[in-house]
């Protein structure tokens, strides 16, 4: 994870080491803001900051506030209007309104509640902070699915109750070191997936052409086992191969990865779920598996062809199968 990613982990560190923390999380902001909902900054006792509220904005206010909420170890809701000029600075076209929730950890955040919400994220569980207005935050991992699919932070029904989202990292696994998944692997990086490219045809899976890239030449089967499947991952097959492709695809439809997608053409395909119905397969797993890979935009060449398979793994991941 990067640190943006790891601020819960950054915080209950610097709790641990005695210098105090405080978690900060957006609750509420404009439309185009720089940070959305959710959004966090950890600040330590020594006004030490990971993350970020606004791009700077109003970083400074908080941790202001947030170095008091640490003597009194209370939880408190800021809320700053945004000038026109200073949302200008941060990318906005116009002022509005950011609230924060600042919760102690060790005060108004126990330190057990955020280790479990640490802890489930270094699994890659999907977790909620949820903080009630009244009354302890606790972790859940159940119960807030729409929130968990669309990666959507905040108040629920109660409009009390802040529900704050802790997806695993988005990750993709692709299968096939060709000419599509050097294109598709910086796309899907740009929009935030961790890639993984799997092949043992060493001439295929270099680091000249997938530079910084992690290059795995186990057998895809052998490869996908390692690794763990969850329903965070998608899994496309690029190498035409059934030798290749298949041990990768039958390990995927037996896990809960959301998104499993399959290049070639029809009659490829075809034949394909063919031998996943050999393998004791039934309709509505094969129904899983996106064949031919991407959407239908008419794409000609590896660049626009990978542009359809991150479209549609995005359809699925935020409108569902």
């Amino acid at each position: 994870m990067t640190e943006i990613d790891d601020i819960p982990r950054i915080a209950l560190d610097w709790h641990r080491a005695g210098r105090g923390a405080v978690l900060a999380t957006v609750v509420q902001t404009w439309g185009s803001a720089p940070r959305r909902v959710g959004a966090m900054l950890a600040v330590s006792g020594a006004g030490d900051m990971a993350g970020s509220v606004s791009g700077g904005c109003v970083e400074g206010a908080v941790v202001a506030e947030a170095l008091e909420a640490i003597t009194k170890g209370a939880a408190r809701m800021l809320e700053y209007g945004v000038a026109d000029g200073d949302a200008f600075a941060v990318g906005l076209a116009c002022g509005g309104t950011i609230r924060v929730l600042l919760q102690p950890v060790g005060g108004a955040l126990p330190e057990d509640v955020l280790a479990q919400l640490v802890e489930a994220r270094a699994a890659r569980r999907a977790a909620a902070l949820v903080s009630p207005a009244q009354g302890v935050p606790r972790v859940e991992t159940s119960g807030h699915s729409e929130r968990f699919r669309m990666d959507r932070s905040g108040f629920d029904a109660d409009g009390g109750t802040f529900v704050a989202i802790h997806n695993p990292p988005l990750r993709l696994i692709v299968v096939g070191a060709v000419h599509i998944a050097q294109t598709l692997v910086p796309m899907a990086q740009a929009v935030g997936y961790d890639p993984l490219v799997i092949d043992p045809r060493a001439a295929f899976a270099s680091d000249a052409r997938f530079p910084g890239v992690t290059l795995i030449d186990d057998w895809p089967d052998d490869a996908v086992r390692s690794l763990g499947l969850d329903a965070r991952t998608a899994l496309v097959l690029l190498t035409h191969d059934p030798k290749l492709d298949d041990p990768a695809l039958t390990e995927a439809l037996r896990s809960d990865v959301f998104y499993i997608g399959a290049l070639g053409s029809a009659r490829t395909h075809a034949a394909r779920l063919d031998r996943m119905r050999a393998a004791g397969f039934d309709e509505a797993d094969l129904a899983r598996i996106h064949g031919p890979v991407g959407l239908d935009i008419g794409a000609a060449g590896p660049a626009e062809i990978a542009l359809s398979i991150l479209a549609q793994m995005t359809h699925v991941l935020r409108r569902g199968a």
